[in-house]
């Protein structure tokens, strides 16, 4: 993995995120599509929220501070990194998970803070990721134990997945 490359690319992402934020209506931002689904503002809540709560999961595998285990990722890890693409279909997330990143209708001052505040634990974590032990993992719901440059990536992939979701939201506004 080229930890450069990702954390360009997940400095991209951010940057579009917070550009898009400027396009909206505040009614916009917070409507539910005809098309059912999450408004804008869910989907913010929820890419920020999970993607600060994956440094996170990241920064404990750095500084080793995750329980032994000679467990990887399960076959959805391994797509998602090989390919770089989220799994086809919905992919079922644990009850327990799902309630803790149940998305919710914030604010777009909000979204601007988590923005800022995923960016400043990211930018914190890269330089520590170089030097993270390979077998410190922290389980992801879905993909199996991830090490720290595995998060990192997920971050990246996940981003840019919930990228194309607010242009099919976009797509159905247009169309109404």
């Amino acid at each position: 993995m080229n930890l450069g490359k990702e954390r360009r690319a997940i400095d991209a992402a951010l940057d579009t995120y917070r550009e898009l934020l400027d396009t909206f209506t505040d009614e916009r931002f917070i409507e539910t599509p005809r098309m059912g689904g999450w408004s804008y503002a869910e989907v913010y809540d929820h890419i920020l929220k999970s993607s600060l709560g994956s440094a996170i999961a990241a920064e404990r595998c750095t500084h080793n501070n995750c329980p032994p285990t000679k467990k990887g990722m399960n076959f959805w890890g391994h797509y998602l990194m090989l390919t770089g693409l989220f799994p086809p279909g919905k992919l079922k997330v644990p009850e327990e998970v799902a309630a803790k990143l149940a998305p919710k209708k914030l604010e777009k001052e909000d979204a601007k803070n988590l923005i800022i505040k995923t960016r400043k634990k990211i930018t914190e974590i890269t330089d520590l990721i170089k030097n993270a032990p390979d077998n410190a993992r922290w389980l992801h719901p879905r993909l199996g134990m991830l090490n720290a440059g595995q998060w990192l990536k997920f971050i990246r992939v996940h981003l840019q997945h919930h990228l194309k979701q607010l242009g099919r939201i976009k797509s159905n506004f247009s169309n109404g």
